[in-house]
């Protein structure tokens, strides 16, 4: 005699419930799934099937080995300096004291003049220079660039290993580089990497780095200053720069060699490097500077200084005018003036429009050779 229909119903949900608690997963029974889907369309083979294709042969000719790195550092390291500082700094209640920094250099030939960054050096005190082999040397100032981040120093020393400078102009997105200094304090050290891009241009500090390599290479702070290598053994550029943040690695900078070279020489020539003049301070408007300062305009440069007799103070400019434009093209912030006028030549009159108040004026200025900075 059958069971009747309402005992099975109760005993399956009694089986499922079991199962449930037993924390199984039940799904309901579903039918056997096709071996080929079903389809309203007829298939239609492609005009491109060709049964005699086959994947390409590999080249017989092996790979060319990976370059001696071991062999460039050890061309390049004796030229390779660690510079030690010390820095007067002062704390909360005004007292003095002494801060040591650390940073690398590399020898530009025998008579002892030596490239790092400028913020290396900025402020230091006193300098002093440690060679590979340990041997240390105190160390002057011969000149310094902020623009560009590069200063010289120079060591009374003769008949010292240097490195030879290479071109970064012939440098290839992907080229083996290595970067060589004094990472963390800690001594000479080296990193490898390649070249990830070229001609990039980051802010720092307010300031705009150009012609810049990027590179993997691992630099870390020490490494400012010392140079970044081809396979050559050949100094392509010079570590100044890295991108720390969480998430971001393998982004460092280096500035390269052949915008470098100008400004060496004409540290070592002059002491700074001469380029055309307005004579004023200035400060990058955006939408809070506007609304402190009570500016008309939210873009724009800022006049927060004007020399005496400079070129600017004869043009007419005032300090809290806003600089807007410079010979026709727009002026968003400090780096487009800065850049513009980098671009003119010296003794060039500039038609410049600025902001005074609610009125824009337009005023002409003739350009003149900075003067050195320690004037």
């Amino acid at each position: 005699m059958s069971k009747p229909h309402g005992l099975r119903l109760v005993t399956l949900l009694v089986v499922l419930g079991l199962l449930a608690a037993t924390g199984c997963i039940v799904v309901p029974a579903s039918p056997p799934a096709e071996t080929v889907p079903s389809s309203t369309q007829e298939p239609v083979q492609s005009q491109y099937v060709d049964p005699s294709w086959q994947l390409p042969a590999t080249p017989s000719a092996q790979p060319e080995s990976l370059p001696s790195i071991a062999d460039v550092v050890s061309t390049v390291r004796p030229a390779v300096v660690s510079v030690i500082t010390e820095v007067v700094a002062y704390d909360l209640f005004n007292q003095a004291y002494t801060h040591e920094g650390a940073g690398s250099g590399v020898i530009l030939d025998d008579a002892g003049y030596i490239v790092t960054n400028n913020h290396v050096v900025e402020g230091a005190s006193e300098i002093q220079v440690e060679l590979a082999d340990g041997t240390k040397y105190p160390a002057s100032i011969v000149g310094t660039d902020a623009l560009t981040d590069l200063a010289v120093i120079r060591v009374q020393a003769d008949s010292l290993p240097f490195a030879l400078l290479g071109e970064s102009g012939e440098l290839a997105v992907g080229e083996w580089v290595v970067a060589i200094g004094n990472a963390l304090g800690e001594g000479i050290s080296a990193t490898e990497g390649i070249v990830s891009r070229l001609n990039v241009s980051i802010t720092v500090g307010g300031n705009t780095l150009r012609d810049l390599v990027q590179t993997t290479a691992a630099v870390n702070p020490g490494n400012s200053g010392g140079p970044l290598v081809n396979m050559a053994g050949e100094v392509i550029g010079i570590n100044s720069v890295k991108v720390a943040d969480i998430g971001v690695e393998g982004m460092s900078y280096a500035i390269a060699i052949d915008g470098a070279r100008p400004i060496i020489e004409a540290l070592v020539h002059s002491g700074y490097v001469t380029r055309p003049w307005l004579g004023v301070s200035l400060y990058t408007v955006d939408q809070f500077t506007a609304t402190v300062n009570k500016l008309s305009v939210e873009q724009g440069t800022l006049v927060v200084e004007v020399v005496k007799d400079g070129p600017a103070d004869q043009a007419g400019l005032e300090k809290g005018d806003v600089i807007v434009e410079l010979d026709g093209a727009a002026i968003e912030n400090t780096d487009d003036l800065l850049q513009a006028i980098i671009r003119s030549a010296v003794g060039e009159s500039v038609a410049i429009v600025y902001v005074r108040g609610d009125e824009r004026v337009t005023t002409t200025a003739q350009l003149r050779e900075s003067p050195p900075p320690w004037d």
